[in-house]
């Protein structure tokens, strides 16, 4: 049975619903941002007591189509920015398009209405998140974050940076209290 949840964002999202599933008393054979297939399927009473179990642990099971092709874009995007260090040659339509095999417009149409923002504004986020994490780590330049996050240039990335933050990313690096949000938050 294929599951889609909601709120899977990384590896260790992967290792708490497959530890979650192991424990209902299933046997996980593949477990992906976004997705879970088990050897057996359920029934919606034990579907409803597992989705209590993920809820608890910040995940939701997503029954509606609509709400998977939000999902999937969301990872998608998510993967991109967080575990694609291969360099990105196409635009974030066709990378979209080549994972959900839908009519782009109607991919974003769906997004727009179930999120209020637009895919590109979430992608712009998530990368925002992801320059804020490397700043913080310290450990990488301005250039190499731009190179990194497939910005044209690091005018490019501070330009976007103070458009989303108000702030440099300079200003932003050296304030005390670097606020940043949880993926699920955005």
């Amino acid at each position: 049975m294929k599951l889609y949840i909601k709120n899977m964002v990384c590896s260790r999202c992967i290792m708490m619903v497959e530890s979650e599933l192991e424990k209902f008393g299933l046997h996980p054979i593949l477990v992906e941002l976004g997705t879970a297939t088990t050897l057996e399927n359920l029934n919606k009473d034990q579907e409803q007591l597992l989705n209590k179990k993920l809820v608890a642990l910040g995940f939701e099971i997503i029954d509606d189509k609509k709400s998977r092709v939000v999902e999937k874009v969301k990872n998608l995007i998510t993967d991109l920015v967080y575990f694609n260090d291969n360099h990105f040659t196409t635009n974030l339509s066709d990378y979209i398009v080549s994972s959900i095999v839908q009519d782009y417009s109607h991919i974003s149409s769906v997004f727009s209405q179930q999120e209020n923002t637009t895919i590109e504004q979430y992608y712009i986020f998530q990368k925002i998140e992801r320059v804020k994490e490397l700043l913080v780590y310290d450990e990488l330049s301005l250039n190499e974050i731009a190179f990194k996050l497939h910005y044209s240039s690091p005018s490019h990335l501070s330009k976007q940076f103070k458009k989303v933050t108000g702030l440099t990313p300079t200003c932003f690096k050296n304030a005390k209290e670097q606020k940043r949000k949880s993926l699920e938050n955005l």
